[in-house]
């Protein structure tokens, strides 16, 4: 069973890249991309450290795809007003644009890679994926039960 979840997650993972490639991105600068285009479609602005976090990068790694992000024009760093030591990231128009439409294609790519499934079925599988979520805590993995 969990060499069939891997397979399909490595699946998964190649159709995003190709649909991300064709734009000229890759899934992790797209996670980057979707962490700033908040959840109204309103860029919001976070610290490289808050990015960090929620992409579960380290420094180093969200570094690297803000400053190839940065180099496309699709992000902007801002000295924080609160705090002129702190840098904000946030998407540029052309970021927005560009947020909006990797979005929009990896939900047309992934509605393309459940379309076997009946309604039914997708919802059945959708409550047993956040069922089996939830029980991935890091307190319930291997070696810490």
């Amino acid at each position: 069973m969990a060499e069939r979840i891997g397979r399909i997650g490595i699946q998964f993972g190649r159709w995003h890249d190709e649909v991300f490639g064709r734009r000229g991105l890759s899934r992790g600068e797209v996670g980057v991309l979707y962490a700033l285009r908040g959840d109204d479609g309103s860029p919001p602005r976070l610290s490289p450290t808050q990015l960090s976090r929620a992409l579960m990068l380290s420094s180093a790694g969200i570094t690297s795809r803000l400053d190839r992000l940065e180099r496309r024009h699709l992000i902007a760093r801002r000295t924080d007003p609160d705090d002129r030591r702190g840098i904000l990231v946030e998407l540029t128009e052309q970021g927005s644009k560009a947020a909006d439409e990797a979005v929009a294609a990896g939900a047309e790519a992934s509605a393309r890679m459940l379309s076997s499934l009946s309604r039914d079925e997708l919802k059945t599988l959708g409550r047993l994926l956040r069922k089996l979520q939830a029980g991935l805590e890091p307190a319930s993995g291997p070696g810490n039960g």
